[in-house]
């Protein structure tokens, strides 16, 4: 093969036998060395055979060819940081983000598990008793495997459902929970990590308990590399939750020995630059390791617009000890939503994403990303908040507002909607409905997150007669993703099983950084070096 050559010579290597191979064919074998040598021909070929003799020497064997580029073996299991396969039971530094409502399912926790990775079941939004169900299908699925985890959603408005969470993952001993839209650090993520916290025979401090802090900012980010806060850790004490000794050793390792830079994702996101970010907290942690003196190191993972080879290769090549993906598996054949949906993202297109007022944190004004394609939630989502910022009561909207609302939104009168709140709310947390009878405007504002709660179940039943106000969580990635798999046996979601599209995504970016490493020796590659096509990976 005719190519350009800039590179130095690297040595030299003596061929046995004349035996080369195209770059594409070898850059995907990633778990062999490559040699780039001069032939005398002219040419640059590549093999993976031979002997290499590093500088001259005098004579040069009459079959020794000068090396102009070299390239280790770089296996996918290579990739992200060696603690978080060995802390994790894990194979690969490669996880599958939690999605609310159990669109993270059961199934694709398993899936993830036997295939060597880790993924966190879709929590938020669940009650108590689906999450029990959930923990109960998992471990009986994979006895004695410790490669999967919960979500613990953030919850300001009603935090006793964090406290209830949290008991019941520890009475089950889920191990790996990934902690979700948190401003603050809370008494309950410290209390789960903080039970079961003991001495090991070397002195240092061994945790049960694992959190992946998943967050957009910086200063949140140290929050969660330092110990936990001494004024928590009093008040458990105090109220008997934790002992002496389990306090002592929490002021010894960071609340998060995993921190996710979550950049522009689906769902709750401040929409930030992923690498821009990851490059600021690694900043932080570097700084915070040199204060604190940990003996263990914390790990930094890249989530947000992870959906190819080539934003992953970017990730790792940037320092990620790990990197997660969300949107993409949702269009998975093991996601818990509806074959409509799974369709609506497989058509997604990079620019068919918009910001939406969220249900959980309404009032607050949080805010979530959304799919716009196809659905009119986003629109209709923005006007629900705006009247409630402009009005102190239901009663208070223009007539014809309240009628449009009811009849296009609810397709159902205030009255009716309220009922059925009051009966979700008397048995998950009544506290909400005494505040409401007090402040008109947080009763409205129940309402409204009736409409935008329903809005994800319509979506995750596929209830055909709401689809223009299906509200799916969408980061710009599925577009991304699509036009990487057009054409291929993964274009149809219904080839899309997330443990093959988890190993797709890292074989490829240990063959794109290999080419990309190849590159910068100086060895101009064909465009298709650069380019990993799918494959019916087993698994």
């Amino acid at each position: 093969m005719h190519l350009k050559i800039k590179a130095p010579t690297l040595g030299y290597l003596v061929l046995e036998e004349e035996q080369y191979f195209s770059p594409l064919s070898l850059l995907a074998n990633s778990q062999a060395p490559i040699f780039a040598y001069l032939h005398p021909s002219g040419t640059v070929r590549f093999t993976f055979t031979g002997r290499f003799i590093m500088g001259a020497t005098d004579p040069l064997p009459s079959n020794a060819c000068p090396v102009v580029g070299l390239l280790p073996a770089l296996a996918p299991h290579d990739l992200g940081c060696p603690t978080f396969l060995d802390t994790h039971a894990v194979m690969y530094a490669y996880v599958a983000g939690a999605m609310a409502g159990g669109i993270n399912s059961t199934e694709m926790v398993i899936a993830m598990a036997k295939a060597g990775m880790l993924s966190f079941f879709g929590a938020g939004g669940l009650d108590l008793n689906r999450i029990e169900q959930a923990i109960v299908t998992i471990q009986a699925a994979i006895p004695g495997q410790e490669n999967y985890g919960f979500n613990l959603l953030s919850n300001p408005i009603s935090p006793q459902i964090e406290w209830d969470t949290v008991n019941l993952y520890l009475r089950y001993g889920v191990c790996r929970i990934e902690a979700s839209a948190f401003t603050q650090i809370t008494p309950a993520l410290v209390y789960y990590r903080v039970k079961g916290l003991k001495r090991g025979e070397n002195q240092t401090v061994i945790a049960q308990n694992h959190i992946f802090a998943k967050l957009s900012r910086p200063e949140l980010a140290q929050q969660f590399m330092e110990p936990p806060p001494l004024r928590i850790l009093e008040q458990l004490l105090a109220d008997r939750l934790i002992s002496q000794e389990e306090a002592k050793l929490a002021l010894e390792i960071p609340l998060a020995e995993d921190i996710t830079a979550e950049g522009d994702s689906g769902g709750h996101t401040d929409r930030m630059p992923t690498l821009a970010l990851l490059s600021a907290i690694q900043s932080v942690r570097d700084a915070v390791m040199a204060q604190r003196n940990y003996t263990r190191r914390i790990r930094i993972g890249a989530a947000g617009g992870i959906g190819t080879p080539t934003a992953a290769a970017a990730a790792f090549t940037a320092g990620a000890d790990y990197v997660v993906t969300g949107s993409i598996n949702q269009s998975c054949v093991e996601a818990g939503t509806s074959e409509i949906v799974k369709e609506m993202l497989a058509e997604a297109e990079i620019n068919q994403t918009e910001m939406a007022p969220a249900a959980d944190m309404f009032e607050l004004g949080a805010q979530v990303q959304v799919l716009k394609n196809r659905t009119l939630f986003p629109n209709r989502a923005k006007k629900l908040y705006q009247i409630y910022r402009n009005y102190p009561s239901w009663p208070d909207i223009p007539q014809q507002e309240r009628e449009d609302i009811e009849k296009r939104y609810f397709r159902s009168s205030f009255e009716q909607v309220w009922q059925g709140v009051q009966e979700y709310f008397s048995l998950r947390d009544p506290k909400q409905l005494i505040k409401a009878a007090e402040q008109p405007k947080h009763q409205m504002a129940l309402v409204f997150r009736w409409y935008l709660g329903l809005s994800s179940r319509w979506a995750q039943q596929g209830t055909s007669d709401r689809a223009v106000d299906f509200q799916i969580w969408c980061g710009p990635v599925m577009g991304s993703f699509n036009h990487w798999v057009k054409g291929s046996f993964m274009e149809s979601h219904k080839e899309r099983y997330v443990a093959v599209v988890a190993l797709n995504i890292l074989h490829g970016a240990a063959a794109v950084i290999r080419a990309r490493m190849l590159s910068m020796q100086g060895v101009s590659l064909p465009k298709e070096a650069f380019q990993f096509e799918p494959r019916r990976f087993e698994v």
